[in-house]
């Protein structure tokens, strides 16, 4: 009962999130998401520290665990009776990074027809597990639901950190923020996109948890590692394969929205000057940002190595709420500041406030209840200051000379191995937003 209030919770706090998000892209019509935001309402040192996080744990771990997962459904199949080799998981897990960040690099239509293919098999799943459940609930089959808040705990610890599983399963909401200079008209699509997705994402996530309580007891899903496969098991019999290759399917397109994002985040912040001139170069033909990508696969693959991967998870939860809270203030910052800006949607005030006091929330409790980890977090995003000082902060000219050499060398030699060339903002858009900075 409880966890199924945790789930609305959850959806509901990521559709707010969304909604924001939408208004923000909408008003900073650049790539980067919180990135670009935080840059835009707080200056480059805050978003740098924003970018270095993202750039030593958040991506390139969120991607390594992602593939880790897929490989292990993948691989589960082929040893139903023994434990699967490990390097077998991994090397197939690099295989899958591989792929799709050169399918990313390829052409930018290819990337997003696998995100389209991979989605609708995902949700084709998800619809099979809630029209099953629907069945059984059909049946008869109710004695699950009988006194459903009996046993649940009602500490705000203990729901806070359910809350985190839920909201790393909506997950994702803030993946088209990363790319919204390659949407077309994003002041209509955007939060069109959004406003649709969400709503649906959560009645969907929501029903299949109905079906899973419907099939499984309360004793089975805590002690099951993997709820979809055991309600495959009692449910598909001989089947049950297909479940495992759904989630593995599931986890391939999360995959790929995560390459994509991130790629765009490292784009967008050498753009900036905030990484080296290398990252921000699109291929002359294909206009990707081959670097950038390949930059990104190269550190999910060294990631890859470390065997225990989810305590590295632990150090950036705190770091990922605070900026995401930092971007909503933003939000409500640029509202006070100017109040004149053009903004194609603009939500009630009510939205970023609630959203914001939710965040302090989030923020708040793993730093009382996970100190040593949270800290770990912070220290690994101040650990960027010392390379905003020299790489950002100091003039060009004032920078070792060794330094210049070796920069200037690598985007060369990027330059004619990748095909690639620099790109220029718009200047009319910077103008107009410079104007409206003026005013």
């Amino acid at each position: 009962g409880l966890s199924l209030v945790v789930w609305a919770v959850g959806g509901l706090f990521s559709i707010f999130g969304a909604l924001c998000y939408a208004e923000l892209g909408t008003t900073i019509t650049k790539s980067g998401a919180s990135y670009a935001y935080i840059l835009e309402a707080f200056g480059g040192f805050v978003a740098f520290v924003r970018l270095w996080t993202s750039l030593l744990i958040i991506e390139p771990t969120s991607q390594a665990v992602i593939a880790i997962t897929f490989a292990n459904y993948m691989v589960q199949p082929i040893f139903p009776t023994c434990q699967q080799p490990y390097l077998a998981a991994r090397l197939l897990a690099a295989a899958c990074i591989c792929i799709l960040t050169f399918t990313n690099c390829a052409y930018v239509k290819w990337g997003t027809r696998v995100q389209d293919i991979f989605t609708y098999a995902k949700v084709l799943a998800l619809i099979v597990v809630i029209i099953t459940g629907v069945v059984k609930l059909g049946m008869g089959k109710t004695q699950n639901f009988e006194n459903s808040f009996a046993g649940s705990s009602f500490n705000a610890g203990d729901i806070a950190l359910a809350l985190y599983s839920a909201l790393f399963s909506y997950s994702g909401w803030d993946t088209l923020n990363f790319v919204t200079e390659e949407i077309k008209n994003p002041t209509r699509n955007l939060p069109m996109a959004i406003g649709i997705s969400m709503p649906i994402v959560t009645v969907i996530y929501i029903l299949t948890n109905v079906a899973y309580y419907t099939v499984l007891d309360f004793h089975e899903i805590l002690s099951s590692d993997a709820v979809a496969v055991t309600f495959a098991d009692q449910v598909f019999g001989i089947f049950n394969w297909t479940i495992m290759v759904a989630v593995a399917l599931s986890c391939f397109g999360g995959l790929n929205a995560s390459i994509l994002a991130a790629s765009r985040l490292f784009f967008v912040g050498s753009r900036e000057g905030h990484l080296p001139d290398a990252l921000s170069m699109i291929h002359i033909e294909r206009y990707t940002p081959v670097p950038a990508l390949l930059f990104n696969g190269l550190m999910s693959c060294v990631y890859l190595c470390v065997e225990d991967i989810f305590q590295l998870i632990n150090y950036y939860s705190f770091s990922y709420w605070l900026f995401v809270g930092l971007s909503i203030a933003g939000q409500l910052y640029l509202r006070w500041k100017q109040p004149h800006r053009p903004r194609p949607l603009k939500l009630s005030i009510f939205f970023p406030i609630v959203f914001c006091l939710c965040t302090i929330f989030l923020v708040a409790v793993p730093l009382y209840s996970d100190t040593i980890n949270s800290l770990i977090g912070v220290g690994i995003a101040l650990s960027g200051v010392p390379f905003y000082l020299l790489g950002v902060h100091l003039p060009e000219h004032k920078r070792p000379k060794f330094l210049r050499t070796l920069l200037a060398n690598f985007t060369r030699y990027t330059q004619l191995i990748c095909y690639c060339v620099l790109t220029e903002m718009d200047i009319a858009d910077d103008q107009n937003v410079q104007e409206t900075k003026s005013h």
